[in-house]
């Protein structure tokens, strides 16, 4: 074992042997440490994408180029509540797919003449 290791297991051992003393509140304290860390590095970041990625959905219309999760591109060119259908190249296939499945929205290229 190393030094740190035991140093470590050393500062644990004292401190559940002296849990019966103090503010009860200290005791909690890094509990509730931890679950905010958690809560701003993973819940509220997760939230964040999710409501932008709802607002992107609600937003498809006629004429978007978009990215499915499979990595089929294509065009819009009908909606439905729960569906839309694309085209997709070379030989201008029409496919539909659920809206869910659109991941993002393809940006123009601005260089093009």
């Amino acid at each position: 074992m190393r030094e740190d290791e035991k140093n470590t297991l050393t500062l644990t051992v004292f401190l559940l042997q002296s849990g019966g003393e103090g503010n009860p509140i200290l005791t909690f304290l890094p509990l509730i440490a931890i679950f905010v860390v958690f809560y701003f590095l993973l819940i509220l970041p997760n939230q964040k994408r999710q409501k932008k990625l709802q607002q992107m959905l609600a937003d498809l219309k006629n004429g978007d180029r978009v990215i499915t999760s499979g990595g089929l591109r294509g065009t819009i060119i009908s909606l439905k509540d729960d569906y839309l259908h694309i085209r997709v190249p070379p030989e201008q296939t029409k496919l539909e797919i659920q809206r869910s499945a659109v991941v993002a929205i393809e940006q123009p290229e601005s260089g093009q003449s």
